[in-house]
């Protein structure tokens, strides 16, 4: 899936808007640490892969800016469940 995602710092929030309709996931951000809360996709999206393609791209944002994560949120979690080559961001 192709998406616009951004990173909606004034908000400490990941966005994309399809169809009218915005997903996010919301962060906390502390020098070197992003903390991860919640992933949020309005249920008319739900199905179409936009969580899974959201978190990536967060996933990668973290390794870019060489951030460690604290995955507090449950998709998240499930998501490095399923992606272990990730799991090297994850703060010990």
């Amino acid at each position: 899936m192709d998406l616009t995602i951004t990173n909606n710092e004034a908000t400490h929030r990941f966005e994309t808007e399809v169809e009218g309709h915005t997903a996010h996931i919301e962060y906390k951000l502390k020098p070197g640490v992003m903390t991860v809360l919640h992933t949020i996709v309005p249920k008319e999206l739900e199905g179409r892969g936009i969580a899974g393609a959201m978190t990536k791209h967060v996933l990668d944002y973290i390794a870019k800016e060489n951030l460690k994560l604290v995955p507090l949120c449950p998709y998240m979690a499930a998501y490095l469940k399923k992606h272990p080559e990730y799991q090297y961001l994850v703060k010990p």
